[in-house]
């Protein structure tokens, strides 16, 4: 996208200005902006109020401008570091694929975790593959990961990594390659940036905040689906679920076309590619869900607990990692239908 300027209402020279280098000021004595739409090969107005007094990057204009799919974004952070943020990220998650590939239909131990859940050599390998990532590019940043929790000499940070190197571990011991690692950044408790990867199908989702997510470099976005009667249904299992959690779902369940199982974190990259409508989960941790966040709201989807509430989580070192239910839809319209049948008072 290119912004100009316009000089005097009846000018026809429009100097270009570079994404990288836009400093508009709307105490300038010039007349107008307008800005260059590539997919239609045409200018349009800016009519938005703007104060950008230093260089940035394009994300930010972008995301300010009012072609964005995403909408004025008031990120409260530096946005020219979200593509340092980016390439840290798929480095991270290139370390953890290449440990997971090394392991994949292998024999190895399978160990229990207190909460019974199972962990291998393959998780522990690949969330230290990445912790040396971080600790190498940002060596201030904390770290919260699922089997080692809290990493960082200091109690609290502003930037989090949270990292969950296999979210679905049962489906990778059984040799399903529908498993995931999960990457999250927050900034100040709040997720700037999500990926979900699949290291044996070669297949990355990269949200981040006020862009469009990415899958493998292309963008995507989720579907519409007018109707929950519609809609198709994604859950890891329907075992999963408990007591009152339980009838829930089953309410969810009973009204959508189709409910289909067994997918993990990669039923929310489904999702944000526009090839399913909702998934439906009891039960997650805060690196279960975290790096989805910023991937399916990229997309143009909705995410949120059972009450329709902001997911939140504010990691340090005394923070323990609490369960929540969690709704994802690709049309807001399906996920207010699904929010009224869950009836989670």
């Amino acid at each position: 996208m290119q912004v100009q300027m316009l000089l005097s209402p009846n000018s026809t020279n429009f100097p270009s200005l570079s994404p990288n280098h836009v400093s508009i000021n709307p105490s300038s004595p010039l007349v107008s902006y307008r800005a260059f739409n590539n997919k239609k090969n045409s200018y349009f107005p800016i009519t938005s109020s703007f104060d950008f007094i230093k260089p940035m990057n394009s994300f930010a204009l972008s995301s300010a401008l009012p072609h964005s799919n995403i909408g004025a974004v008031d990120i409260g952070f530096d946005s020219s570091d979200l593509d340092r943020y980016a390439d840290v990220g798929n480095k991270m998650a290139d370390a953890a694929g290449q440990v997971i590939r090394n392991y994949f239909r292998k024999s190895f131990d399978i160990l229990q975790k207190v909460d019974f859940s199972p962990v291998t050599i393959a998780d522990q390998a690949a969330e230290e593959a990445m912790v040396k990532v971080i600790q190498e590019s940002f060596p201030s940043y904390a770290i919260y990961g699922e089997e080692n929790g809290w990493k960082c000499k200091e109690k609290y940070a502003d930037y989090v990594w949270v990292l969950d190197p296999i979210d679905g571990t049962k489906s990778f011991i059984t040799g399903k390659p529908l498993f995931g690692t999960l990457i999250a950044l927050l900034y100040k408790g709040k997720p700037i940036m999500g990926i979900i990867d699949q290291p044996i199908l070669g297949e990355r989702w990269i949200g981040l905040k006020g862009r469009r997510t990415a899958l493998n470099g292309q963008e995507v976005s989720t579907r519409s689906c007018a109707k929950l009667a519609q809609a198709y249904l994604y859950t890891t299992s329907p075992h999963l679920f408990s007591g009152e959690a339980e009838l829930a779902f089953a309410r969810v369940r009973d009204q959508v076309k189709v409910p289909l199982y067994g997918c993990d974190c990669y039923a929310y990259a489904l999702l944000a590619s526009g090839f399913v409508d909702l998934v439906v989960e009891s039960g997650l941790k805060p690196y279960d869900f975290l790096a989805l966040i910023p991937v399916i709201e990229g997309a143009g989807g909705v995410i949120t607990d059972w009450r329709g509430h902001e997911l939140h989580w504010e990691a340090s070192a005394d923070s323990q990692a609490p369960s929540f239910n969690v709704v994802a839809a690709g049309d807001k319209s399906i996920h207010q239908e699904a929010i009224a049948a869950l009836q989670w008072e």
